[in-house]
Formats: C-alpha cells, structure tokens, sequence
C-alpha cells in the first residue's frame, strides 16, 4: 500500500483528474487489523483489494532486510512521520508499490513509476502531465 503521505499527494491531484475525467483508484494486496480503514481519509480515489496479487505480476518486486539499513529508507520514514503521517508493522511490508497512468483502449500505459526502495515516490507533476493525454 502506498504511503499515507504519497496517497494525499496523489490525492491532491483528484480535482484536476475529475475535470479530465480521469479515475483515481489504489490497489492493495493485504488489509491486516484496520490498514485500509485508516488509508482511505488520505486517499481520494476507490480502493481495490487483490488479495490473489494478480495486479502484482508473476514476479513481486520485494525489498530484503538490508534495504532497512539504507540511509534512503531511514530518511524518507523520518520525513513522513513528522509530518505525522504513520504506517505500521504488520503484514507483508516488503513488497514494494508503484503508481501508473493507464490511458485508454490503445494508449496502453502513459506513466510507470515502480519504487526503488521505501519512500521512492511518484512525482505528481508527472502523474498530471500522463493524464493530460488521455482523451475525455
């Protein structure tokens, strides 16, 4: 699941999406306790469990142990906390997500972005620009 920061990024966008007529929507793998119960005031869009990881590919992109101890990760959890948004520890935490624009019928896919480690996030000014190409 995305960051609840990365979700209200994302999320920010919904505006501009609904007058291109573009949906917003989130796929996850897992609901552990009240996961996406506290991720839907962050994200604006409908949310989709695919709890079989069909959306995922024949091969999921994981992070090992080790990612834990690059400086990248540790950096980009400090920034989210203090700006109080908190994940939690549950689950399977070490799939790592991606955000894509999927134009229509033909256009096939505008925008791909599959992290690199944690807190590898889209940069919504992207997001925006593949939307824009795709026809209402």
């Amino acid at each position: 699941m995305a960051s609840m920061k990365e979700a209200a990024e994302l999320s920010s966008l919904k505006p501009q999406l609904d007058k291109l007529g573009v949906p917003l929507y989130a796929v996850v793998k897992e609901d552990v306790g009240t996961e996406v119960q506290n991720f839907r005031p962050y994200f604006k869009g409908e949310i989709f469990l695919d709890e079989k990881r069909r959306f995922y590919g024949p091969r999921e992109r994981k992070m090992g142990l080790l990612a834990f101890m690059r400086l990248g990760v540790w950096l980009s959890g400090v920034r989210a906390f203090r700006k109080g948004f908190i994940g939690n520890i549950l689950g399977e935490g070490f799939v790592l997500g991606g955000v894509f624009v999927i134009g229509r019928g033909q256009q096939g896919i505008l925008l791909e972005h599959r992290e690199k480690e944690f807190g590898d996030k889209v940069d919504i000014s992207e997001v925006l620009k593949a939307a824009t190409k795709i026809p209402q």
